[in-house]
């Protein structure tokens, strides 16, 4: 029982960790590594107790993880082509795809290395798919705590709710899944009514080139017209990204009210990473979602998986170059 200290120990830390600010991204971390030590305990006991048990195991796994590579690789390119087809080809939308044809390559780099068995080829593959590894592990971990976190309770008690803009429809029409936003925003303003709260309505979103006005004041008349009143709806119109929504909307929340509680309300692919920043740029307040359309979820989340593997791009770079160094050590050393 001894091998499992070290993943009942990071699994107390991860708890520890969410109930302090659940808001981290190390806390995910935190909840890969134990399930990580916690398989290796058990794959090391097995092997100890019954290595043809062990091996054959091994061998399943390896298996496993081929298949599903190549099921995701397929599922991928398949969603690609349908955020293409749907909407359109930016590089947002063309991320699945390309995740997809990365995995593809993947594929056939390894099954190169086993025939040719070239050593440099084999490095090299090793290497990949060490970079590759790490980056489906803080992936995974990010899909799993995302998840996670969109299920936490959220505080009753909340002086605004605070509504992140998204691109209007013809540069003046909210879209579908602002829409989205809007009412979840409504049915928490109404829940923490009903618990003897008030809050405003804080609208947050600026003003695009392709605008003819800024996203707050679309989304603001689009609640006045389905019977919000007027008098509880506030705009921040100066903002352009995530960040700046929640920097510019904290101002306005401080200067009415220093000891501020919020709800922030997006989309549920882009509650974690919001959550994030809430917490980098010091906003006191939980984030939750509305509904995304099943088709546009792949790409969306890897999306912001991409934001937050640059958010914290020093350590991810360094942990990077050492893997590499590790495969350049092991080529030259051989």
């Amino acid at each position: 029982m001894l091998a499992y200290a070290p993943a009942v120990l990071l699994f107390l830390a991860f708890c520890a960790g969410t109930l302090r600010e659940r808001r981290r991204f190390s806390n995910a971390v935190l909840l890969g590594l134990s399930f990580i030590f916690a398989a290796a305990a058990w794959l090391t006991e097995l092997a100890r107790s019954q290595p043809a048990m062990g091996r054959e195991i091994g061998i399943v796994l390896f298996l496993l993880l081929a298949v599903g590579i190549a099921i995701l690789s397929w599922f991928l390119i398949s969603n690609g082509v349908t955020m293409v087809r749907k909407e359109g080809r930016s590089p947002a939308n063309l991320l699945s795809l390309l995740a997809g044809l990365a995995l593809v390559a993947l594929l056939a780099l390894m099954t190169t290395a086993l025939i040719l068995e070239n050593e440099t080829l084999v490095v090299v593959t090793g290497t990949v798919l060490a970079l590759a590894g790490y980056i489906a592990f803080l992936f995974l971990c990010f899909i799993v705590y995302a998840f996670l976190y969109g299920r936490l309770h959220i505080h009753r008690k909340a002086d605004y709710v605070v509504v992140l803009g998204a691109g209007l429809i013809n540069g003046a029409t909210v879209s579908p899944l602002l829409a989205g936003r809007l009412e979840r925003a409504r049915a928490v303003h109404t829940r923490l009514t009903a618990h003897g709260r008030q809050p405003v309505l804080l609208a947050s979103g600026g003003q695009g080139p392709d605008e003819a006005l800024p996203e707050s004041h679309a989304m603001a008349d689009y609640l006045v017209e389905r019977g919000f009143p007027a008098a509880l709806i506030e705009r921040e119109d100066r903002s352009s990204t995530t960040e700046e929504n929640l920097r510019f909307s904290k101002s306005i929340m401080e200067k009415a009210n220093p000891d501020y509680r919020c709800v922030v309300v997006t989309n549920n692919y882009h509650v974690f990473r919001a959550a994030v920043t809430a917490r980098r740029a010091g906003v006191r307040g939980q984030v939750v979602g509305s509904p995304t359309a099943a088709y546009f979820w792949p790409s969306a989340m890897i999306r912001e998986f991409v934001a937050i593997f640059l958010t914290y791009w020093r350590t991810n770079l360094a942990i990077c170059l050492l893997l590499v160094l590790g495969g350049a050590s092991i080529w030259l050393l051989g």
